[in-house]
């Protein structure tokens, strides 16, 4: 099929939009994950756990024990449903429409408004060299400069925002992997403190610096929601979310454990720039350090790069089937970008990021928190679908050790999630959960747009199940109604006949 004209809709008839080009190999698809898990938060966070001491490395072990899980979970179902959409698709397909509604839905809401919890802190950085006096205007109209980028960069093609991220993950890493290298021969033992300095017990310390360090690996999914645009996704999609994770963790935990011993505890907990500070006491001066400043800055950038095609191939994908408003279903131009979803979600991430500036305290240490319950959420549901077809299917697809391999996996998944959701604090998940059922009236109102009521059932008894149709594979009839039954509203169960081409 040929590509539509430069700036057309990308639209066949029958409603079926043209299929996004599959533009991403394994290196910018490991490129996506590595760059949308590290952004400006690995630079701050040893600081976030100075409080806890040393033990805080415990729980850092622990939580990259569980992403890890979860990114192999991924993996596996990327390998039965290689399209975009990811959590999206994994939870409509096992547990229906609705299901895979909230789960777009939530992880469309983590992604913009992660965006402007990334960009109030690139903007930190980026006043290390400019508005040092912090001026909020001035603020404001940078952070808004950093949203724009991004999202002009990936309205030039899919291609473009793949390039871009390659080289912003090549540049932030220089100073990171030289932390988690070269750093550890200037580790000085005196300068760790108490193995457990928050004066609470072993289990307790560990716990609350888990609530911290879980927000680390937020973005390992990224390469399953755009599986659509890469190239042998059945293939490359895993491997790209198991090894960006896995260089991710060996990242942060040497990285952290660096940071700790060549930073003093004491000096460590009042630090603003901590990767700073341990630059500067290993070479002496300040250069160092604006080194690592200017790293953040290409870190966030990055970050921002890759969270705002995130934010626009969630919606897109959930669209395609019905399940979200049909204007982000459009594609425009050779590389088929979804214009609107790029838009629209940087247009609320930039009202959210003005707000932040206006009530920081209140406002953004929320948004963060919010951001990560809604990305929990898919996660749950992710490693409940693979665990629910590994119970129902997997004694016909897989041997007994495999079997029972995966299954423990995507158990310490659903679990790591679960406690996920608990290290959130009451108070997000009562925000996070009205915000999940503020997407009710927007089902309610697609489903009504469809004249539906109700779940699509098999139109036989004996009928084959379908199997999730990939987002990226044009649909023969519009709404997808050949040969199921369909109840309308206001009137009897009305059965459409199967057709044979």
């Amino acid at each position: 099929m040929s590509a539509p004209p430069r700036g057309a809709e990308a639209a066949v008839d029958d409603g079926a939009p043209v299929a996004p080009k599959a533009a991403l190999g394994l290196p910018a698809a490991s490129a996506l994950v590595i760059g949308s898990i590290i952004g400006t938060g690995v630079f701050a966070l040893p600081s976030a756990l100075a409080p806890y001491g040393p033990i805080s490395l415990v729980a850092f072990v622990v939580v990259t024990l569980g992403a890890l899980a979860l990114a192999v979970t991924f993996g596996a179902l990327s390998k039965r449903l290689p399209a975009s959409g990811g959590p999206y698709v994994y939870a409509r397909e096992a547990f229906g429409e609705f299901a895979g509604f909230l789960n777009a839905w939530s992880y469309w809401i983590t992604a913009w408004a992660g965006n402007a919890a990334i960009v109030v802190a690139w903007v930190g950085y980026v006043e290390v060299f400019v508005n040092t006096a912090h001026r909020t205007g001035f603020s404001v109209l940078i952070a808004l400069i950093g949203l724009w980028i991004p999202a002009a960069i990936n309205l030039t093609g899919v291609r473009n925002t793949g390039a871009f991220q390659v080289i912003t993950t090549v540049l932030k890493f220089v100073p990171l992997v030289f932390m988690a290298t070269i750093g550890l021969l200037f580790i000085d033992p005196d300068n760790f403190g108490a193995f457990n300095a928050s004066g609470r017990s072993a289990l307790g310390a560990i716990s609350a610096a888990a609530a911290i360090a879980l927000f680390s690996y937020l973005g390992l999914e990224a390469a399953s929601v755009i599986a659509g645009r890469v190239r042998e996704p059945g293939r490359n999609v895993p491997r790209a979310t198991v090894y960006g994770t896995l260089v991710c963790a060996v990242i942060y935990i040497l990285g952290i454990l660096a940071v700790f011993g060549t930073v003093s505890h004491g000096d460590l907990g009042a630090s603003t720039a901590p990767f700073t500070d341990a630059a500067n006491n290993i070479f002496g001066g300040s250069w160092a350090g604006d080194a690592v400043a200017v790293a953040a800055i290409v870190s966030g950038i990055g970050a921002l790069n890759g969270w705002t095609m995130l934010c626009a191939e969630m919606p897109y994908a959930a669209a395609r089937d019905g399940l979200f408003p049909q204007t982000f279903a459009k594609l425009r131009g050779e590389s088929g970008v979804p214009v609107f979803g790029i838009v629209a979600s940087t247009l609320l991430a930039s009202l959210i990021t003005v707000f932040s500036y206006t009530r920081f305290e209140d406002v953004f240490t929320k948004i963060v928190l919010l951001s990560v319950l809604t990305a929990v959420i898919p996660y749950l549901f992710s490693a409940a679908a693979q665990l629910y077809w590994l119970l129902v299917r997997g004694r016909e697809s897989l041997k007994p050790r495999q079997l029972a391999r995966d299954v423990t996996v995507a158990a310490l998944a659903m679990a790591f999630s679960y406690w996920s959701i608990q290290g959130s604090g009451y108070q997000t998940v009562y925000y996070g959960l009205f915000v999940l059922l503020l997407g009710l009236p927007v089902y309610v109102w697609l489903k009504r747009d469809r004249g539906e009521y109700g779940e699509t059932v098999p139109a036989q008894p004996g009928a084959t199940v379908p199997q999730a149709r990939a987002p990226e594979t044009p649909t023969t009839a519009k709404g997808s109604s050949r040969g199921r039954r369909r109840y309308r509203t206001g009137g009897s169960p009305k059965y459409t006949p199967q057709h044979h081409d």
